[in-house]
């Protein structure tokens, strides 16, 4: 049940921001070279951090665009999901604000996110690195216009 919870919140997640992404006209802005302030990228991202996995969308951000390629820094708001043996249990889905750097080229973009798992009375704080992949939703606009 859980499962089919998480797959469709996920889906769900992904068609909004795609529709969103064609909405949002940004093509006259990819086509430009140079640094750039956004609210939103358009970028969905699934990986792998400490032991669990991660879904995101690029948040806030400061990019720098080279021909086909960009380059991101950004905040990154983020669904965590990790099974907890211990007890008491944490929730399996948790969110997260986490920060990174994304790569993209055309369709394809690697993520390499930072997260903070705050202070337990088993652990101290401490910054996880994850790495993950996914693609860039306003290229999938470019492309259909060029067919």
């Amino acid at each position: 049940m859980k499962l089919r919870i998480i797959l469709s919140a996920s889906f769900l997640l992904f068609f909004q921001t795609r529709i969103a992404a064609q909405i949002a006209d940004k093509s006259d802005l990819d086509t430009k070279n140079g640094i750039q302030v956004s609210a939103y990228e358009g970028i969905i991202v699934g990986g792998y951090v400490d032991g669990g996995g991660f879904s995101n969308f690029t948040g806030p951000n400061l990019s720098l665009t080279k021909g086909d390629s960009k380059y991101i820094l950004s905040a990154l708001p983020s669904l965590r999901y990790k099974k907890d043996n211990s007890s008491p249990k944490n929730a399996f889905v948790t969110p997260n604000l986490g920060i990174g750097f994304t790569y993209t080229y055309k369709i394809l973009a690697i993520q390499i996110p930072l997260f903070y798992n705050s202070k337990t009375a088993d652990e101290d704080g401490k910054w996880h690195v994850g790495i993950g992949v996914g693609m860039r939703l306003n290229s999938l606009k470019k492309s259909n216009e060029e067919h």
